[in-house]
């Protein structure tokens, strides 16, 4: 599966497949059994800690730290210049919709509120590439929607590269510049298209002929005709 810079690339696949455990290997978390993982034009540039920042399905914020203080966690943990790092998550928190939180605990925001947090840490480090793995499955519907929409925002401003897991296919389609398809396990890449859709998109796009397209493509993909 190839990646090209500045996509948002929406990953799918039945349960079990194996979508959690691409993202581990992307993170170094994980050795692959075989293949290889590039990043640029040179495998051996590739620093997993450095390189990528990672969402998960839970905001895992330290309750003891200040908003501020877990976003410039992973900064810390590389040792990059303290007083950058704290300008640098303010943007970020900023850019997140959390400007006037930085001296709040998790416990004072919300699950949608702790998610945007957790989006700023994965980008404090200035990473090349951004995993999401599941970000907004445990949030409430209407909330869900509400963080898609902030997810293109934050995605536009930020012009990272991003792989998004999803279990939600109208989700991929929405979010996606990009989809791939996994099959069941043994998992292989089933399909890979680009998502024609306009960048700036908002939630009536659901209602179109050609997101309704795409959705009918993945199910047809995962057997689900």
């Amino acid at each position: 599966m190839t990646v090209d810079e500045g996509d948002l690339v929406s990953l799918v696949g039945p349960s079990g497949c194996g979508k959690t455990t691409v993202l581990k290997i992307l993170a170094g978390l994980h050795e692959a059994s075989e293949g290889t993982v590039r990043i640029g034009n040179a495998e051996s540039g590739f620093v997993p800690g450095r390189d990528v920042g990672m969402v998960f399905q839970q905001a895992l914020l330290l309750k003891w730290r200040t908003i501020l203080e877990n976003v410039t966690l992973p900064a810390e943990i590389l040792g990059l210049p303290k007083q950058e790092s704290r300008e640098r998550a303010r943007h970020l928190l900023n850019m997140v919709g959390l400007r006037g939180f930085e001296g709040s605990y998790p416990y004072q925001l919300s699950g949608g509120m702790q998610q945007r947090a957790a989006i700023a840490r994965a980008l404090v480090h200035d990473p090349k590439l951004i995993l999401m793995d599941e970000p907004f499955g445990a949030l409430d519907a209407l909330t869900r929607e509400k963080m898609n929409l902030e997810m293109l925002r934050i995605w536009r401003e930020s012009g990272k590269t991003i792989l998004f897991v999803t279990h939600s296919i109208q989700e991929a389609v929405f979010l996606g510049s990009r989809c791939a398809v996994l099959t069941a396990g043994p998992a292989r890449m089933a399909d890979t298209f680009r998502i024609d859709l306009p960048a700036e998109r908002g939630l009536e796009i659901k209602t179109t002929e050609a997101f309704g397209v795409y959705v009918k493509r993945i199910y047809a993909q995962l057997g689900m005709h």
